[in-house]
């Protein structure tokens, strides 16, 4: 039996695909807006996606430590500690077979292996995001606790507008990143590829975890709602105090000037 191994890594929030292919000068298998694949031959592929994630097949640690090093000039804002997750895929007769860090399939080429990496890839993205989404979900809890037990929003304006960028930012980096309902070109015309690139969304439970991070956010998104009603109802109350103080100038201005 054959087996291979693969190695998926988030190491910046996004990786510069057209610095990497001028870099490394060779022709790539595939090649588009969001992602990079080049073949060494010998099931050694590497893998490049735009938000930050590269996949492995064949590799082994020292060489992988190599080749992220080598494009860290294309990393923008690398990360101090990578995202991971390996799998192994093992070629033998039958139907495919799902294990928790190992699949079975009786095909293995370069269209099998790349399907694998590109649900993998999408798997530690979500892993990423995943995080990202409960941090705020963290920082929302916080302040909603000062509110209940002070009776006051502890979060001025302009870090509210700041915790507003990057909770939108979240978002669009997910709807521009996350391709899971969108099934790869090279699955359209045959029917292995569709069924393990449907079996592999299962396994890794892609659209279950993209649907719990759009619930963090959307509850995160009311949340922000309610802090903005609050502060547009206090900045309303302030406006309201200068108003009443520049009437009562005016009030004692006029009376002055007849007393006088």
């Amino acid at each position: 039996m054959k087996t291979l191994k693969l190695s998926a890594l988030l190491v910046a929030n996004q990786l510069d695909l057209k610095g990497i292919k001028a870099f490394l000068d060779l022709k790539p298998v595939a090649d588009s807006s969001f992602e990079l694949l080049y073949s060494f031959g010998n099931d050694r592929l590497q893998y490049y996606f735009n938000y930050g994630v590269l996949v492995f097949s064949g590799y082994t640690e020292e060489e992988i430590k190599a080749a992220v090093q080598a494009i860290l000039p294309y990393q923008k804002n690398p990360n101090s500690k990578w995202l991971r997750d390996d799998h192994e895929i093992t070629e033998k007769d039958g139907e495919v077979e799902f294990d928790f860090d190992r699949l079975v399939v009786g095909r293995l080429d370069d269209k099998v292996i790349r399907i694998v990496m590109l649900n993998l890839a999408q798997s530690v993205a979500l892993d990423f995001y995943h995080q990202v989404s409960e941090n705020l979900l963290t920082e929302i809890r916080s302040f909603t606790r000062d509110l209940e037990i002070t009776g006051k929003l502890s979060l001025g304006r302009r870090n509210m507008m700041k915790f507003i960028g990057k909770a939108l930012n979240t978002q669009n980096d997910i709807a521009e990143n996350i391709y899971i309902f969108d099934a790869p070109d090279l699955v359209w015309d045959d029917e292995y590829l569709d069924k393990l690139h449907i079996g592999l969304m299962k396994h890794f439970d892609l659209r279950i975890r993209f649907s719990e991070i759009e619930y963090t956010l959307h509850i995160i998104e009311d949340n922000l709602k309610v802090f903005r009603e609050i502060s547009n109802q206090r900045e309303s109350a302030t406006l309201e105090w200068i108003i009443i103080a520049l009437i009562l100038f005016e009030v004692f201005d006029l009376i002055i000037s007849k007393l006088l």
